[in-house]
């Protein structure tokens, strides 16, 4: 896994803890280790330059924190052959929560972003947060004891809303379709069960971290775009997760798509991206047509079954939305777009779409080699992204100096 991506909400106090390490600490020497490759002391030694006293008092903190394990012994050039130690990612978990529109994926991970237990259940956005957040709560309560892992154990919780977040309060802004939920302190209600730390970001944010860490570690710039109850893109731009100036960095479905439009949007526009290029939005149109579509699940139920009036619907819809993301395209540069989302679990129409309308509309520069293609991580990409958002915070050389003096 890499660990190469950091928040951009998050680096002026990942950089400033890296600062306030000593270069000699238990937690600076981690850093080393979280590659999995296993060293042994001289090997440290090394690489730090620290004297090898200095190496093995801070190897001993590090094993008695369970943080990293025996790897084996190293080859050996004569004598005894030395120990080696590498990162243990079981030595701890995190709750992970991928909340939607209409479903909540939740997982408990280790330190590497494996899962290790989940559960995704239908859960509307719209009951608002006590009750949302309180069902969250008893299931990860319930999958850390069907993990058999206590408390103790959980390093931290990461989730991902559904609308624009004020990163650093955790807090949602203005969410246009989260009724009861703007300015509601998200990390507070946690912390009233679990006392540790919980960071909370825009569900698309954590997708794109998700997929980026897990399947494409190499790409520098990218967008991951979700198509389901709602639209919204996140963003990796030079290795960074890109939040703007208060959290609503990539909120593309509400950039117009149709100044024609008079469909009403729940930002209070008209025409919105979001208002005509949805699952919903889609699912409402074939409505409007006498057809029995009570939700987009259905929609894509039509589409797998060959309905050619589905499958126009949900290709146009693809133009629509890569007409947008032409002019992101032009913007940004991307070297990949993944595509996510209930949406694109209707096969390839609603990506011939988009495609389409990118590759026609964007400067043949923009897109020499540029890629579309669906999430790979099938539906998870939500919940490794949320891990990957703890285990960046809690395992700075900082963060866990403070852990293994506690």
């Amino acid at each position: 896994m890499s660990f190469a991506v950091i928040p951009d909400g998050q680096s002026r106090d990942l950089f400033a803890a890296a600062r306030a390490a000593p270069l000699a600490s238990a937690g600076s020497l981690l850093q080393l280790l979280r590659d999995g490759v296993p060293r042994t002391r001289a090997d440290l030694a090394l690489q730090t330059g620290l004297a090898r006293s200095t190496i093995s008092a801070r190897v001993e903190e590090l094993l008695a924190s369970d943080l990293i394990a025996p790897a084996g012994e190293s080859s050996s050039t004569g004598g005894r052959p030395p120990s080696t130690f590498a990162f243990n990612p079981a030595a701890r978990c995190v709750l992970a929560v991928d909340l939607g529109g209409t479903h909540a994926r939740i997982a408990v991970t280790d330190l590497a972003a494996r899962i290790l237990i989940e559960e995704e259940q239908e859960l509307s956005i719209s009951l608002g947060p006590e009750r949302v957040l309180d069902a969250v709560l008893d299931v990860g309560a319930r999958l850390l004891a069907e993990a058999n892992l206590p408390a103790e154990k959980l390093i931290g919780i990461g989730m991902g809303l559904p609308g624009p977040v004020e990163f650093a309060t955790g807090r949602p802004t203005s969410p246009p379709i989260m009724p009861g939920w703007d300015g509601y302190d998200v990390p507070a209600h946690l912390r009233r069960t679990f006392d540790v730390p919980i960071l909370v970001d825009n569900d698309v944010n954590t997708m794109v971290l998700g997929e980026h860490d897990m399947i494409y570690p190499e790409v520098s710039h990218m967008m991951f775009v979700k198509v389901a109850t709602g639209i919204g893109a996140g963003i990796i731009s030079d290795g960074r997760l890109q939040h703007g100036a208060l959290g609503a960095a990539g909120d593309i479905g509400h950039i117009s798509a149709s100044a024609e439009s008079t469909t009403p949007c729940t930002c209070g526009n008209l025409g919105c991206l979001e208002s005509v290029a949805s699952g919903y939005a889609i699912a409402a149109q074939l409505r409007e047509r006498g057809r029995d579509v009570p939700h987009h699940a259905a929609l894509i139920d039509l589409v797998r079954a060959g309905d050619l009036e589905a499958m126009h619907l949900v290709r146009a819809a693809g133009r629509t939305v890569g007409s947008v993301l032409a002019s992101c395209v032009n913007m940004l540069n991307p070297e990949l777009i993944v595509i996510g989302g209930l949406v694109v679990t209707a096969g390839e129409h609603f990506l011939a779409g988009m495609r389409e309308a990118v590759y026609s509309r964007s400067l043949p520069l923009a897109t020499q080699h540029l890629r579309i293609v669906p999430t790979q991580t099938s539906g998870r990409a939500g919940v490794l992204g949320a891990s990957a958002l703890v285990t960046a915070h809690t395992l700075t050389p900082a963060n866990v100096n403070t852990l293994l003096a506690s």
